[in-house]
Formats: structure tokens, sequence, C-alpha cells
């Protein structure tokens, strides 16, 4: 790998860093101290009628991993199971209010810290930077990096 090439990934790396550290420290400042990144990404993928087999496949980890991450946000009142309405053996995931108010703090937090790269460089720049960013990033599974 070329110099320039490491120098974009370390620093992408160092972005992503910033990023998560943003949304910690900022939901910690909201009084979400119990959550870790890990718990960011459960949050981040759910989505309507997902179950925990949904959710490793979605994060792209075992389901016994996701089953700690569910049963930890479950106890801590972030997340409740209920009955899947088309499957009884299933049950689906679903924020409770504290994990809604969480999911806000998180999203306000990730906007503190990107309107703050807002402020390090140009309009244009950044403005070019999102664009690129969006056409290089794929879509795809969100993996915790733990």
């Amino acid at each position: 790998m070329a110099n320039t090439d490491w120098q974009t990934a370390t620093a992408t790396l160092r972005l992503a860093r910033q990023l998560i550290d943003g949304i910690q420290e900022g939901l910690a400042a909201r009084g979400f101290t119990d959550i870790r990144p890990a718990h960011g990404f459960v949050f981040a993928a759910l989505s309507p009628d997902m179950t925990t087999a949904g959710l490793a496949v979605a994060l792209d980890i075992s389901k016994q991993a996701a089953a700690q991450l569910v049963d930890t946000l479950v106890q801590r009142g972030y997340l409740r199971r209920q009955p899947d309405s088309r499957d009884r053996r299933a049950q689906v995931l679903v924020l409770t209010e504290r994990g809604y108010a969480c999911t806000q703090a998180a999203e306000q937090a990730a906007s503190e810290v990107v309107n703050d790269w807002h402020d390090q460089v140009a309009k244009a720049d950044f403005e070019r930077f999102t664009h690129t960013l969006h056409a290089i990033a794929k879509p795809g599974r969100l993996r915790p990096s733990w």
C-alpha cells in the first residue's frame, strides 16, 4: 500500500473513532452512562420486526453475541421483546421509551461531532467530502468494532 493510501486509511479510522467517542461523550452528558459503542450498533441496525437472529445477521456477529447484547439492553430498559405476530416462536425487538430517548440523544451527539467537522474546513470542501463519502461507503452491515 502506498504511503498516501495508508495515511488515508488511518485517517479514516481516526475519523470513525472521533465519531464513536463523540457519541459516547454526548450520551454520557445526556445521562446515558450505561451504553457502550457496541450497543449503539444495535440501535443503528434495528428495523421493524427485527429478531435477535436478524440482528446477528445485520451486525455480522454470532447469534450468541447478539443475544448477549439484546439481554443487556433489555435488562437496562432500552429494549423489550414482544411476540412476533408472524411466528409465535420468534420475538421482535422493540425500543422502549428509554431506548428511543437514547437513540435521539445519540443522533444529537453525532450531529455535534459532524458540525464540529464542518467548522474545521470550508463549506465547499465539506460538501465535497460528504458527497465523496456517500459515493465510497457501500450500503451494508454495520459491524461493531470490538
